[in-house]
């Protein structure tokens, strides 16, 4: 998957999230629920386009890392919506998965840039 393809993946999946808020019930849990997700679901997509033009691989990683957090955060409130039964699970277990492969995507670009700095920082010795 190419830089280009990830970031519209992730962008996707913002508007997926802010659809979702959306539809959230209007009770005190919905929209604490609400103001949680809205910000770690829809800022991957804003932290991964600013690590696609990190100034360096160290950069990268870290912009990469602040992703990856989001991403599992955002996985978790769509566990709870799924398990408080807030929303049907039927119009939220697509959006849960794809958070899950999303936080997998960016895992392995976290390892892959890891060892790609730790190799350079190798041949510099």
């Amino acid at each position: 998957m190419t830089k280009e393809e990830l970031k519209e993946r992730y962008r996707v999946f913002a508007l997926r999230i802010i659809k979702m808020v959306n539809a959230m019930p209007n009770t005190i849990a919905g929209m604490a629920i609400a103001r949680q997700i809205i910000r770690s679901g829809t800022s991957p997509s804003a932290n991964y386009r600013a690590a696609c033009i990190a100034k360096s691989d160290k950069d990268f990683l870290n912009k990469l890392k602040m992703v990856q957090e989001e991403i599992d955060e955002t996985s978790h409130w769509l566990s709870l919506i799924i398990d408080s039964e807030m929303l049907p699970k039927s119009k939220v277990q697509d959006l849960y998965e794809e958070s899950v492969e999303l936080r997998r995507i960016t895992t392995k670009a976290i390892i892959t840039t890891k060892n790609k700095i730790e190799a350079s920082e190798r041949e510099r010795l």
